[in-house]
């Protein structure tokens, strides 16, 4: 038997972030999601209606790709969007006449009639920030790493080989549901073999996919032999709520997890899974099938150290335990110990955190790693 390490850590982006994403002011980026998310719903319609287009303008007004001047909706000509890009790449879209005093004016029927999407305008996240996410990493030294927030494979792969020197054997990252560039990923280190991968972006909520990015299933060798099946997970954020949402997740995982622990598999749920305890003794309400299923949080196992303050985001209360390691109960017993990680955590705050240590080099909110923590186990295997 020997040490292996288990963690789960939501970077918040290693590189490059859309512009809405920024945490400092959510009342600005909130309403420019809900306009982006409900522009490209309208636009993957076979016809649009008069009102359709309507709103569709109404939408890239608010999203600035159209710009008020006079009371006249126009073009925004800036090559540095504040929010967001138009993408045109075949057919016609709209149209803007020649007068100035006239609307540019969406003409596209349908989507039969152009190729195009909105795509949200992205700034790179402070090289600082980067460092201290492989520094996190690093000193946490987790043998199988599950990320969050990751923009896609060849930015983990960016990492692993620029600023951990190529600490992780495995690199791994499938591209889920959401296209704002939040996927999941999961790396490992030398001996400890990714034996297969199962996505599962395709389970469906009525007509909508249950998982808004996905809930990837690795199936990992360990050097004794051991096989864990450890499944990455981002559920439906708060904004706007979402709590139905999170609750058909938490179910579906927890399907999902109770065939593997059926067929005596060694199973770990671990990720963002976005909802908080209201109080220490009661567990999250829309996460409720997790807890209730054949599953143990790493909070629940003697020996698990959350330090000064419960949680792992932000300012780490109770209510923003958003972050999560689950253990098949196969697993409790090869349990040792597990930790918060929280050197590379900030928050929104002003002040350095005095309830937790944080790095040195770290002096205001943009240069912290993530406004998460990193959430760690370790088991006997």
């Amino acid at each position: 038997m020997a040490k292996v390490v288990v963690a789960s850590y939501n970077v918040e982006n290693l590189f490059a972030r859309p512009k809405a994403f920024d945490t400092t002011d959510r009342s600005s980026g909130a309403p420019v999601l809900a306009a982006y998310t409900e522009f490209n719903r309208l636009v993957a319609a076979e016809e649009y209606s008069p009102a359709d287009r309507e709103r569709m303008r109404e939408l890239l007004v608010a999203l600035e790709v159209y710009t008020v001047r006079g009371g006249v909706v126009r073009r925004n000509q800036t090559r540095e969007p504040r929010w967001a890009w138009l993408r045109k790449n075949r057919g016609t879209f709209d149209r803007e006449p020649r007068d100035p005093a006239k609307d540019v004016e969406v003409i596209a029927k349908g989507r039969g009639d152009w190729i195009g999407w909105v795509e949200l305008a992205k700034e790179s996240v402070d090289e600082l920030g980067t460092r201290t996410t492989a520094r996190v990493i690093a000193d946490v030294d987790a043998d199988v790493l599950a990320l969050v927030e990751v923009e896609d494979r060849p930015s983990l792969v960016r990492l692993n080989n620029e600023l951990l020197g190529g600490r992780y054997e495995h690199v791994m990252l499938v591209d889920g549901n959401d296209d704002r560039g939040i996927d999941v990923g999961i790396m490992t280190k030398k001996g400890f073999e990714i034996e297969s991968i199962r996505s599962n972006v395709d389970i469906k909520d009525g007509t909508e996919p249950v998982f808004s990015r996905d809930c990837p299933q690795y199936e990992i060798r360990t050097p004794s032999g051991k096989v864990l099946h450890v499944l990455v997970n981002h559920f439906k954020s708060q904004s706007g709520g979402g709590g139905g949402k999170r609750r058909r997740q938490a179910e579906e995982v927890s399907r999902i997890a109770g065939e593997l622990v059926a067929a005596r598999k060694n199973v770990i749920v671990l990720g963002d899974l976005n909802e908080g305890q209201p109080s220490l003794t009661q567990p999250a309400a829309n996460l409720k099938a997790l807890f209730d299923g054949p599953l143990l949080s790493c909070y629940d196992l003697t020996g698990f150290d959350t330090g000064k303050r419960p949680g792992t985001f932000d300012s780490c209360g109770i209510r923003n335990r958003l972050d999560y390691v689950l253990v098949s109960k196969s697993l409790q017993r090869r349990f040792r110990s597990g930790h918060v990680f929280r050197k590379g955590l900030w928050g929104n705050r002003t002040t350095r955190p005095t309830d937790w240590e944080t790095y040195q080099e770290m002096t205001n909110h943009d240069q912290q790693a993530s406004d998460h923590a990193a959430v760690v186990v370790e088991l006997d295997l």
